[in-house]
């Protein structure tokens, strides 16, 4: 959080607030895991209407393709650690038109994060994207595989 307030004289300072999630990002271990534990949170707070939560993916995409494109100029390297706006997006596109309780939304979280960290492909492919956009459009592609797997399990065990 030092280095948004050392730079808020050039307006980076709000980028990376958002990019960081209130600094969340900032959490020296498993930032993506914190990141993603706002992220079910976030969904916990949204009406479980798919208009609502999908308006909150496309915003969550924007700001965070602004955002991450700030940070990755900030941080001086591609995709840093810090910015897990990427992940709370990524929740509520695994979470999307899911009809889940807590229990089901805690095996959303751990799909997402399982295909987070292997990136499958043409997830691995899109982090090469250039700045905030590759930022996020990895993780929303992994989201869309976990929200799949998910559907998957909810109807092998439904």
């Amino acid at each position: 959080m030092a280095d948004a307030i050392r730079d808020s004289g050039r307006g980076t300072a709000p980028a990376l607030f958002v990019a960081t999630v209130c600094g969340v990002g900032y959490i020296p271990f498993a930032s993506g895991t914190f990141g993603s534990a706002v992220g079910l949170v976030v969904w916990w707070l949204l009406p479980a209407t798919a208009i609502v939560q999908g308006l909150a993916i496309v915003a969550l995409f924007a700001l965070g393709s602004w955002s991450g494109g700030v940070a990755e100029r900030h941080f001086g390297r591609t995709d840093p650690s810090q910015v897990v706006i990427d992940e709370v997006m990524g929740m509520l596109i695994t979470l999307f038109m899911n009809p889940v309780e807590w229990r089901g939304a805690f095996g959303g979280f751990l799909l997402f994060r399982l295909f987070d960290v292997i990136k499958p492909y043409p997830s691995n492919r899109l982090e090469l994207l250039h700045g905030g956009i590759g930022v996020m459009a990895d993780d929303g592609m992994a989201a869309v595989y976990a929200n799949l797997a998910l559907r998957a399990v909810l109807w092998l065990t439904g």
